[in-house]
């Protein structure tokens, strides 16, 4: 179980190492006797749900979606309806993979104006690909192909290079205060099409990663454990209760929901109190759809074959065939009207051989996103979903690491990051570094930049999306923030 801000309370983390969400004991912790004579109401209570017109036998009732999870409107017509964030942890080098420099491979192992150290030329090569012409490195290949519908940032800034701290200000837009997370604003914002899942969805990463801090708490992310060579059971392994039919559990969540009515009528309101049954009215849910979203094995060939899921050496639970199985399940989510999805990558932390290292991270996520982007294409997914790839920080261009082949250490003020899809315009770059890629000179796009563009993707005016704690408004931007309209269509 993640710890879990203070104001925040739906946290559902699903593994074989997480705690049961749902119990029948979690919602009566005394026996029935003792819960009938404290709440004062007798077995009265047991009415409440025909009181109000419930069937609570009935799992089928439709009704229209309501409460905070609810599909929102947002403020402006837009094409992004949905969000897949590749979070590249580790921070990728930018010259040896998005952001070609002549200039510092001529003088490579030179002293270079402005730089301490020797100047480190990129060993990989860069090709011109698609309609667009747009420089693509040679180990994304498979990515290589979508570049007419990919817009690649050069000029992203965050000044802060420490894996932690920067993680924290991609995800959040704060490096040390407890913000909401863009996955959580998301859903703040848009709600959700699918009320048998939760809006937010992070297949592995930290907890801060998915936090909700103070917005209410039914809007943070749910993280799955998710390996592609366990068992759905163990994997959701806290979705189905052992203890209680269907039946029995639909009366408790109803019963409570009506009983914390009555305590808001004649007390008052209890946010947390509120989103705890949300989790709980979530949890009861998935039990049939989640299963139905985690399972891959449903997938016919074809989609297995192009996301290399069988035969693939990281079918272990690592690698690209790990990745390609964490993609798959993230487009499943999306198809199922899933907000927001947040797939945890890796191997980029590459602070010695750079001439193999940085290979080895781009495969693991080359193919995978590949067949992400041509699955969603194929199936007309592509205009209505985001899909963002991108790391922590940069790297430096000049050689770093300890004995043995060079690599390149921490740089904040030059990275990169990609988006496709979801109203972006393919087959361009924005901004641009110096001659040796060292730092963001020019159209320089801050992480706050980053965020405001995403709510406008996805219909926001980031000024206005707001939420009023603790006696003021907050917002995913803080103060700053402009949307870069030049990777909008």
């Amino acid at each position: 179980m993640d710890h879990m801000d203070p104001n925040s309370t739906f946290n559902c983390s699903f593994g074989a190492d997480s705690s049961p969400l749902l119990h029948p004991g979690s919602m009566m912790t005394s026996s029935r006797r003792e819960f009938l004579v404290r709440n004062g109401i007798g077995f009265g209570g047991l009415s409440l749900a025909a009181l109000f017109g419930i069937n609570p036998f009935d799992l089928n009732a439709a009704e229209a979606p309501r409460g905070p999870l609810a599909p929102k409107q947002p403020h402006f017509k837009t094409k992004a309806k949905a969000v897949i964030q590749i979070f590249a942890g580790g921070a990728p080098s930018t010259v040896d993979t998005w952001d070609p420099k002549k200039d510092l491979s001529s003088n490579d192992g030179k002293k270079i104006p402005g730089y301490e150290g020797l100047a480190l030329g990129s060993p990989y090569k860069f090709e011109k690909k698609g309609k667009s012409g747009v420089e693509v490195c040679e180990i994304f290949p498979e990515i290589g192909k979508h570049i007419d519908d990919i817009a690649v940032i050069r000029s992203l800034f965050a000044e802060i290079p420490d894996h932690n701290i920067a993680a924290k200000m991609l995800m959040t837009g704060s490096p040390q205060l407890n913000k909401p997370s863009v996955g959580s604003w998301t859903v703040y914002g848009l709600g959700t099409e699918n009320q048998n899942l939760p809006g937010f969805i992070t297949l592995g990463g930290d907890s801060t990663f998915r936090q909700a801090a103070f917005l209410p708490g039914i809007y943070q992310g749910c993280n799955v454990n998710y390996n592609p060579q366990a068992p759905l059971t163990e994997i959701l392994a806290n979705i189905s209760s052992q203890f209680s039919t269907p039946e029995r559990q639909r009366h408790q969540i109803d019963l409570a929901k009506e009983m914390n009515k009555m305590h808001a009528a004649q007390l008052q309101k209890d946010a947390q109190l509120e989103a705890r049954i949300e989790a709980f009215e979530i949890a009861f849910k998935m039990q049939k759809e989640a299963m139905d979203a985690f399972d891959i094995s449903k997938e016919p060939q074809a989609i297995k074959e192009l996301y290399k899921l069988e035969g693939a050496g990281g079918m272990r639970g690592r690698g690209a065939g790990a990745n390609g199985a964490k993609l798959l399940v993230a487009r499943r989510l999306v198809e199922r009207g899933v907000r927001f999805v947040q797939v945890a990558t890796g191997g980029w932390d590459t602070h010695n051989d750079i001439g193999t290292s940085v290979r080895s991270a781009a495969e693991q996520i080359d193919g995978p996103a590949g067949a992400l982007l041509a699955d969603l294409k194929q199936r007309g997914l592509l205009d209505s979903t985001l899909v963002i790839w991108g790391g922590e920080f940069g790297r430096t261009v000049t050689a770093g690491g300890g004995a043995g082949a060079p690599g390149r250490d921490h740089n904040g003020r030059a990275m990169v990051s990609w988006m496709a899809g979801g109203g972006v315009k393919g087959g361009t770059t924005y901004g641009a570094t110096d001659e040796f890629g060292g730092r963001a000179v020019e159209n320089k796009m801050h992480v706050h930049d980053l965020h405001a563009t995403i709510l406008h993707l996805l219909g926001f005016d980031h000024t206005k999306l707001v939420y009023n704690y603790n006696g003021r408004e907050f917002r995913l931007t803080d103060n700053f923030g402009n949307v870069v309209k030049d990777i909008i269509a």
